[in-house]
């Protein structure tokens, strides 16, 4: 067992100490970002290089049924390989147990890649930024709500309440107060972040009734979309430990702002490690312009990844935090593309279309691939916009099917992430849809029951 141990980051031996590893939790993310895997003991753990999965785990919606995505072969649920990334090896210190949590990569029989797992699908986007000689930067935004329990569906999502024994208000942004009131679950959240070995780079309150953003320090694609894979089980955990949830749906209540997953890119030289937007002078350049061009482009196309299900859109509403338009504007957040402010060095672009219950491999991987393909195709952005974006027309696809539909006729951006991954996930997607359309809302029955 020593051997493996000894590849860990050093969170984890920290965490373990000179206690026994009981348990290992072997876990890959699905489409809809769920952790899919195995337990199992760490003696058995250790005797294994790899385990299997069948691959129906990425045609399984959210809902639990399953798309029909397996192919010409069928519907056969054959084995991928599943090879551990010790790197990714963390502590999951709610259990009862000792038991560390790591990240497995999933591959074909044939030693490829699976081309629509996930984190695969980050990977391949990552590599042709390096084939170029870049090395992209990102530095998410996470929010997500704190609420009361909701054990029926049929209920309305309440805000949680607080230390005072008040629910929580909304409309205090930043306040402190605001974010004291949730301090023993912040408590639990900071306490699971340094057992992982995370850096937080701040808390805060948002503008929505127990509603908090985390945002996390810059660094490596791959790196921050497994911190926000495993953040949202520790938050959720910490939530539990204190009597009240943690969702990550875009618009869990009805009235308030959605949750967003704000990501800011920039690209540094491979060779220089010079960020590439910014030139000797400290000079906006060409690159920097043509990836606010690929991202105005292609964010209909990328939509679905940023939005994937039905309440996904509900957040997209005017003068509610989140953008309607594709528009740019330094220093700007009715735009969906601002330019923060910065000095030359830190010169990045923030892409404020994700919602916060997008699967993080595939925002930053669908985001990353609009500014790819703006600095490939050299895309001139239109000129930037100067006042209140919510007052222009909309230009974000008005649901899962139109953003569908925008993503199935993008053939460049489409290459990019790998056409079987986007065959997979329309097909997923869709499926899902079926399953919501069998559903009958409250507002037919009121509105429609006795009136048509």
């Amino acid at each position: 067992m020593s051997d493996w141990l000894d590849k860990i980051p050093e969170a984890a031996r920290e965490f373990l100490g000179d206690k026994r590893l009981d348990e290992v939790e072997c876990i890959i993310s699905d489409l809809s970002g769920i952790a899919r895997g195995k337990a199992m003991p760490a003696s058995k753990f250790a005797t294994q290089s790899l385990f299997y999965l069948p691959n129906s785990i990425f045609f399984q919606t959210i809902t639990g049924a399953w798309g029909e995505a397996a192919g010409e072969e069928g519907f056969t649920e054959p084995d991928m390989v599943l090879k551990p990334d010790y790197a990714t090896t963390t502590a999951a210190p709610w259990t009862a147990d000792m038991t560390l949590q790591v990240i497995h990569d999933a591959f074909l029989k044939s030693g490829e890649p699976v081309p629509f797992a996930p984190r695969n699908v980050l990977k391949r986007v990552v590599e042709l930024y390096n084939k170029q000689g870049w090395t992209p930067i990102v530095a998410p935004e996470m929010e997500f709500y704190l609420v009361a329990p909701n054990t029926d569906p049929s209920q309305e999502v309440a805000a949680m309440v607080g230390r005072s024994g008040r629910p929580a208000a909304a409309r205090q942004a930043y306040s402190i107060s605001a974010v004291d009131e949730f301090g023993p679950v912040i408590d639990d959240i900071y306490d699971f972040a340094e057992a992982h070995g995370f850096e937080i780079d701040g808390i805060t309150q948002e503008g929505g009734a127990g509603q908090l953003e985390i945002n996390l320090r810059h660094g490596d694609p791959v790196v921050l979309a497994d911190e926000i894979f495993f953040f949202k089980r520790l938050i959720r955990e910490a939530a539990l430990r204190h009597k009240c949830y943690a969702t990550f749906m875009a618009k869990p209540i009805e009235g308030e702002p959605g949750s967003a997953m704000h990501i800011h890119h920039s690209v540094v030289s491979t060779e220089t490690g010079r960020n590439i937007f910014s030139d000797a002078d400290g000079n906006e350049t060409p690159e920097f312009m043509h990836f606010i061009g690929g991202l105005q482009r292609y964010i209909p196309a990328a939509t679905p990844l940023f939005a994937p299900y039905v309440n996904s859109y509900r957040r997209y509403v005017k003068d509610h935090a989140a953008p309607i338009n594709l528009e740019w504007g330094r220093d700007n957040r009715t735009t969906a593309i601002r330019v923060p402010v910065s000095g030359p060095e830190a010169r990045r672009v923030e892409n404020r279309l994700p919602g916060m219950d997008c699967n993080p491999y595939l925002g930053i991987a669908a985001s990353l691939a609009c500014g790819y393909l703006g600095m490939i195709e050299k895309i001139t952005p239109k000129d930037e916009f100067i006042g209140d974006a919510y007052d222009t027309e909309e230009e974000i696809p008005r649901g899962i099917y139109a953003a569908l539909d925008e993503l199935e006729a993008a053939d460049s951006f489409r290459a990019v992430l790998g056409e079987r991954f986007c065959e997979v996930y329309e097909i997923v997607k869709k499926a899902e849809y079926d399953d919501f359309l069998q559903v009958i809302s409250p507002w037919e029955r009121e509105h429609l029951l006795l009136n048509v």
